[in-house]
């Protein structure tokens, strides 16, 4: 068995964490460390736990104790975290914050469709951000050969999980209930991830990303609409595409337009492609809880471990 430990276990992208780890079974959950819940039940602040589970939350922790430590703290917290707490030689670790999504310090980018090889060897990994996983798979073929050279516009709509568990003016029921919203226009951090990994791939700098996020009235889910000219014709690219993704294990190539329930509750990214004039159109839909955060980084664990990388995550979309 794998023994694993979280650091950082209150936030949504822990509980989701948690719903999968309790239930893998190739993984022994050692300890959930949480200073402001240290001595509650799991259930009672992942209330979707309740009979799943008695393990209660940590005040403590020893990371000689695991196997593999998952860091679900926010954004910053993981390099404060190794600061104050010596790695263990040998310690896999998965951060779930951007602090290493540069590949700083040994970090390997735990993206499975674009660098699965080096994943099975890391021992550090850090975990894709949501938005940058959706328009990512929606772009490495058109990378992989080298097609993004012109400018490329994004818009892209996310449920009110993706900010988080802490409550603040746009994301409270009142404010979101009803109501779409922009932000980050432009400026949202992801695009340092995207921007840099599509130009590895490609080999030369892709064309400017423009990317508009949205606040949707929603909980979960991202639905990203991508568009760039391209002169393959569409039979051409729904090969391309097709071809990229034959082995991926949860990203598929999908004739039909999608719609966001069709992922929801899964660890699955659909692609769909369309050709009008000049323009190519690719649509990407995800769970930005799951594909998008906690799914992906079990997929990664699986995937350093050597186990197939569906192991605990063959889970039906909640498509009503």
């Amino acid at each position: 068995m794998i023994k694993a430990g979280i650091i950082g276990g209150a936030g949504y992208t822990a509980g989701e964490l948690l719903r999968l780890l309790v239930n893998h079974p190739e993984v022994e959950l050692v300890f959930v460390h949480s200073q402001s819940n240290a001595g509650a039940f799991l259930w009672e602040v992942h209330e979707g736990l309740f009979g799943e589970t008695d393990k209660r939350f940590d005040s403590d922790f020893d990371l000689g104790a695991v196997d593999v430590v998952f860091l679900c703290g926010a954004h910053g917290k993981s390099a404060a975290f190794w600061e104050e707490n010596p790695c263990p030689e040998g310690l896999k670790v998965i951060d779930l914050a951007q602090d290493y999504r540069n590949e700083s310090e040994g970090y390997v980018y735990g993206l499975p469709e674009w660098q699965k090889d080096k994943i099975c060897k890391a021992v550090k990994l850090a975990n894709p951000g949501c938005f940058a996983t959706a328009i990512q798979l929606a772009l490495l073929p058109l990378a992989k050969a080298g097609l993004l050279r012109g400018e490329v516009s994004i818009n892209a709509i996310t449920g009110s999980t993706g900010a988080g568990v802490k409550p603040g003016a746009t994301t409270h029921f009142s404010w979101r209930n009803n109501n779409v919203s922009t932000y980050k226009v432009f400026e949202h951090q992801h695009l340092i991830e995207i921007g840099r990994n599509l130009s590895l791939l490609q080999g030369t700098p892709v064309g400017e990303l423009d990317f508009v996020p949205f606040r949707g009235d929603f909980a979960r889910g991202i639905f990203a609409s991508v568009v760039t000219a391209c002169e393959l014709d569409e039979a051409e690219i729904s090969a391309l595409y097709k071809d990229f993704y034959k082995d991926a294990a949860f990203t598929f190539v999908c004739d039909k337009a999608l719609d966001l329930k069709q992922v929801v509750n899964t660890n699955k990214c659909l692609v769909h492609v369309e050709k009008h004039g000049s323009k190519l159109v690719i649509s990407s839909i995800i769970d930005n809880l799951l594909k998008g955060a906690s799914g992906q980084a079990l997929q990664n664990m699986n995937l350093m471990f050597g186990l197939d990388e569906k192991t605990g995550l063959k889970l039906k979309a909640s498509a009503f």
